[in-house]
């Protein structure tokens, strides 16, 4: 069934402070991501001093929780009717609880028994997801609303990532900088524990004022976003329509692409320090050198999102810089594998690891963001068939697949150490020589499975740029017929 909406999206460009506003939310996202992918698997494990296969269970059945939250998410907020919108509510509300449930997070209490803390660890990991779902995906929604316009999203959600990596990546490389200092009792820094207590209040107070500043920063435009028609739905036609609505082809390939391109950067993410501390050895600034490679990894994908979705549409650009990807990130271990890498110590193997860091980080991001405006464009051709606008339903699972960075990969991260034979409470330098080759092994093998499948969904999808255009022509005509001559202006 058809349901109205009032006002519309814009069709052309925004300002530079709008996709500021819009962008900079995702920091408290990137903030969360970050720290779950890179820091949380190894603070509970060898600091913490829970069996990595019980860190990763533990993640693993959060996720499974929050993939049934997402959508319910994305369609409440969909539907929702009030004067400060359908998205803006639930980004205010969310935004302190956010902030102190990720505290709690990195400050777990002393003394218990490994299932306690294993409860705990579910218990705090399900909440902080719950509010960062509660904000992320009515955020991202905001997207497709805001505008129409082909490469404009494109634009737009090159800002969000650009956002969300930076900020995620400024509170990773401060945490090994600053935070994870070695001491006397922790000669290798980022195994001391006062550090990441340090970093969980920074984190947190950043998070809280991410999520407010963009959300006032972007209040201003609700006045011209849909507003849903009341409507009283049972809760099978409720789920009726949230089936019929994500069984959109286009978009089903796109969440398998997003599903494997998130569990291979999860993987990669979560394993990063692994490798970085012992296949390598390298220090805690050695490492914070690294990671400020993708700082300029985010401001390359920013810079090449759009272009080359101009140039080659966002399908083949997606497609084309996987690939690239993945060759990228195996160069180094594939090197070592063969005997032909520098040994660890020598003055290049750092400048190599370096440059293999910033571009193939590069490249995933861009493909990230080229999928991300893929699904905006999904919006509309599915309001053809629907009558009904689901921004928050479609980035919803947006926001589950971006989740997964940290929850899919991280249990994949832990089976695989788990598979290896990787010794608990390890110090670099002390780790079999077999058991890192086999280490880097699977890593390989896992990361080549997942990458290939990723790309072989985005071959599938199939709106083009043409079809995009002529969705909107079919809309706006389709909203003329209905309003006597008047309607949106959506081409």
């Amino acid at each position: 069934m058809a349901v109205s909406m009032s006002s519309s999206p814009s069709s052309g460009r925004l300002s530079i402070p709008t996709k500021l506003f819009y962008g900079f939310g995702s920091v408290a996202f990137g903030v969360k991501d970050q720290g779950f992918s890179y820091l949380l698997l190894i603070f509970y494990n060898q600091v913490v001093g829970l069996p990595s296969a019980t860190v990763g269970l533990a993640i693993m059945i959060a996720l499974i929780f929050d993939s049934f939250l997402d959508p319910l998410m994305g369609q409440i907020s969909d539907g929702w009717r009030s004067r400060w919108g359908r998205r803006h509510p639930f980004m205010y509300a969310a935004a302190i609880p956010v902030a102190v449930s990720y505290l709690l997070l990195w400050n777990p209490p002393q003394g218990w028994s490994d299932q306690a803390m294993f409860l705990y660890l579910i218990v705090v990991a399900v909440i902080i997801r719950s509010f960062i779902t509660m904000y992320e995906i009515p955020s991202s929604a905001l997207a497709p609303e805001l505008t129409t316009d082909y490469d404009e999203r494109t634009k737009v959600l090159a800002y969000r990532h650009f956002f969300g990596w930076f900020g995620g990546l400024a509170m990773t490389v401060l945490a090994l900088r600053v935070f994870l200092a070695p001491d006397a009792a922790h000669p290798v820094g980022q195994l001391n524990p006062a550090g990441y207590q340090t970093y969980a209040y920074v984190a947190s107070a950043v998070m809280l004022g991410a999520i407010l500043i963009s959300a006032m920063g972007t209040h201003r435009h609700i006045a011209r976003f849909s507003t849903p028609a009341k409507r009283k739905l049972s809760v099978g036609e409720l789920a009726r329509e949230m089936i019929g609505t994500l069984s959109h082809k286009s978009f089903l390939v796109l969440v398998g692409a997003g599903l494997f391109n998130a569990m291979a950067s999860g993987l990669v993410l979560s394993l990063n320090l692994y490798f970085n501390t012992y296949f390598w050895e390298l220090s805690s600034n050695q490492i914070a050198l690294l990671a400020t490679g993708n700082f300029v990894s985010a401001i390359l994908a920013f810079m090449l999102a759009a272009p080359l979705a101009k140039r080659v549409g966002k399908k083949s650009a997606a497609q084309a810089t996987k690939v690239l990807a993945f060759l990228i990130a195996v160069g180094p271990i594939s090197l070592r594998l063969v005997g032909l890498a520098p040994e660890n110590g020598a003055p290049a193997l750092l400048p190599i690891l370096f440059v293999q860091t910033v571009f193939s980080t590069a490249f995933s991001i861009t493909s990230a963001i080229l999928i991300s405006s893929m699904i905006a464009d999904v919006v509309e051709d599915s309001e053809l068939r629907t009558g009904r606008r689901s921004e928050g339903l479609f980035f919803s699972a947006s926001a589950f697949v971006q989740k997964a960075v940290s929850g899919v990969g991280i249990f994949a991260s832990s089976m695989i150490l788990l598979a290896v034979g990787f010794p608990q409470q390890a110090k670099p330098g002390e780790i079999d020589h077999p058991v890192l080759v086999c280490l880097g092994a699977v890593y390989l093998i896992v990361l080549a499975a997942l990458y290939g499948a990723a790309i072989l969904c985005v071959s599938l999808y199939r709106i083009t740029r043409e079809g995009h255009e002529e969705s909107l022509r079919r809309l706006a005509a389709k909203a003329r017929r209905t309003n006597g001559g008047k309607g949106p202006e959506y081409a």
